[in-house]
């Protein structure tokens, strides 16, 4: 017998407009300008522009299932794309402005994006590959306030000539919304598609997993250009809460300042900009005036048990995130369950820097060549998900072998632990394992210890091959102000919690470490620099 409910009311992004411009109209959206003011904005007149975008979209040829290209910063006109273009029936492809030239153009190439919208500050990077992608149309948003160059056409004066699209048309659920594509160091860039079903969905969950509500008002650190600022617009929009848009400006000062200012309640971003913003909060406590009960969604590499340490002595609480471009992104926040809040405290910090528990309808399994493993926090094997918001192959890319199991689930290339009470804990990358003398010796774990140190301010671990062992660890590290720490307190420190044989063989300070496009370390830019040393060192014939 089936149900008597409406179950053919399409789960799109369209309802999501016509709700927040209803019940929250003037609930603000704030946004950094690049002379560092901040302009102010709210969801009626962000969903009225993104009305006039999609109706813009329509009557020029845009057809359902055109990409069109976004190459911008965080703030309310990206906005407005994010919802206009997939309202349209077009697919929104974030571009992300941090890649090289060469995959900046692989990507809008193989998008085949009919149309890309550009802030004008970003036009010098758009002219480096302006002679290798084929768009009709780009359009220049004045982001600066400076007038747009020849040859462009103007944002502005687009939506200008489009009234508002007050019928909206009807989408199927499971028509792609959005496009991006990995920001893989190895390979050719993989692009995801995500269905409005899949966003709708992810949305519903994020807010439930993070605890967000409508009072809340949230800074989105977390790239627009990549991997959906981890769903934040969608989700913010679909409750009716605050959104805090940086722009071009992610130094710590201007960050505490929008903080701040906005009266924030929950920040996210990668740990490399919440290492500068702690070490602000903790040079000068008392400068800037914080929400009481403040939260970090952290995500896109593991967070040190001892920056979750520093922040609680601030008064702010971590919660750390984990997922993947391919998973819309997120997979599992790490929240401690509602009796654990007695345990002993120590444990719930560790617990707390742990990936935490899978969201709602996303299933999670550790897979070795010998079939699953037990969730007994000690077996280690391969992270494996599935769910209505995962991906289940890449857009226009028949070479996925190895990416997806028989059965059909997701091979994060992650290797984790998964605990009686279902937290993940992601132990290392596949490929950034070390294998020294037929064992493995997890580079994330030595990290987290070495930034554990008080002269720590970041840490990498990357392997190098050995003639006797196969290969050994070395670590970079980047010391905080001050003295620096010496190898031999390092040493001291991990020969005190691994075996001996798991310390690097060597250490090696430098000033900073090279960043992905999307904030993360780059350990292949770590290993190319290992072996051009080991290359300049050995003795020419």
């Amino acid at each position: 017998m089936e149900g008597l409910m409406m179950d053919d009311y399409p789960l799109t992004l369209s309802p999501m407009l016509e709700r927040v411009e209803r019940l929250f109209p003037t609930v603000r959206i704030a946004s950094r300008a690049p002379d560092r003011s901040i302009r102010s904005t709210d969801y009626a007149h962000v969903v009225g522009r993104a009305r006039r975008l999609a109706a813009g979209l329509r009557a020029s040829g845009i057809r359902p299932g055109d990409r069109i290209g976004t190459l911008m910063w965080n703030h309310s006109t990206h906005l407005e794309a994010y919802l206009g273009i997939p309202a349209s029936g077009a697919v929104l492809h974030t571009l992300n402005l941090r890649l090289p030239p060469d995959q900046l153009a692989y990507v809008v190439h193989h998008a085949s994006d009919r149309w890309i919208i550009a802030d004008d500050v970003l036009l010098p990077l758009l002219a480096k590959v302006r002679d290798r992608i084929r768009p009709e149309r780009i359009l220049v948003v004045p982001f600066s306030g400076v007038p747009v160059a020849e040859g462009y056409g103007d944002y502005e004066e687009f939506l200008g000539q489009h009234p508002p699209d007050r019928d909206l048309p009807a989408r199927n659920e499971r028509d792609a919304a959005g496009l991006c594509y990995t920001s893989g160091t190895t390979g050719r860039l993989k692009g995801v598609l995500y269905s409005h079903r899949a966003i709708v969905l992810h949305s519903f969950a994020e807010a439930v997993g993070i605890g967000l509500a409508q009072s809340d008002s949230v800074l989105v650190v977390v790239p627009m250009f990549h991997a959906n600022a981890w769903g934040l617009p969608y989700t913010l929009t679909l409750i009716g809460a605050r959104q805090v848009l940086p722009g071009t400006h992610l130094d710590p000062e201007n960050l505490l300042d929008l903080i701040a200012r906005e009266r924030v309640t929950l920040a996210a971003g990668v740990p490399s900009l919440w290492f500068g913003l702690v070490e602000a909060l903790e040079k000068d406590p008392g400068r800037w005036t914080l929400e009481p009960g403040l939260r970090m969604v952290i995500g896109g590499s593991a967070v040190p048990e001892s920056m979750v340490r520093r922040f609680d002595r601030l008064g702010i609480r971590v919660i750390q995130g984990y997922g993947m471009t391919e998973t819309t992104p997120v997979v599992s926040l790490s929240i401690p369950k509602a009796e654990m809040r007695d345990q002993d405290p120590e444990r719930l910090v560790a617990l707390r820097a742990r990936q935490g528990l899978p969201l709602p309808f996303v299933e999670v399994r550790l897979r070795a060549e010998g079939g699953d493993l037990p969730w007994d926090g000690k077996s280690v094997g391969e992270l494996q998900v599935r769910g209505p918001w995962i991906a289940r192959t890449y857009f226009e890319d028949p070479e996925t072998r190895g990416k997806w199991s028989d059965d059909g689930w997701l091979r994060t290339g992650d290797v984790a632990t998964i605990d009686p009470e279902g937290f993940i804990e992601v132990v290392d990358r596949l490929k950034d394992l070390v294998k020294s003398g037929g064992e493995w010796i997890s580079s994330v774990a030595l990290e987290n210890t070495i930034v554990g140190h008080p002269g720590v301010r970041e840490a990498a671990v990357v392997a190098v091959p050995h003639p006797k062992w196969g290969e050994r660890p070395v670590a970079f590290v980047v010391a905080r102000e001050g003295p620096p720490p010496s190898e031999r307190e390092l040493r001291d420190l991990l020969e005190a919690r691994y075996p001996k044989w798991w310390v690097p063989d060597e250490f090696r300070f430098v000033a900073s470490l090279p960043k992905t496009s999307t904030g993360k370390i780059s350990k292949l830019t770590l290993r190319d620099e290992v072996a051009k040393t080991a290359e300049g060192d050995r003795p020419t014939a």
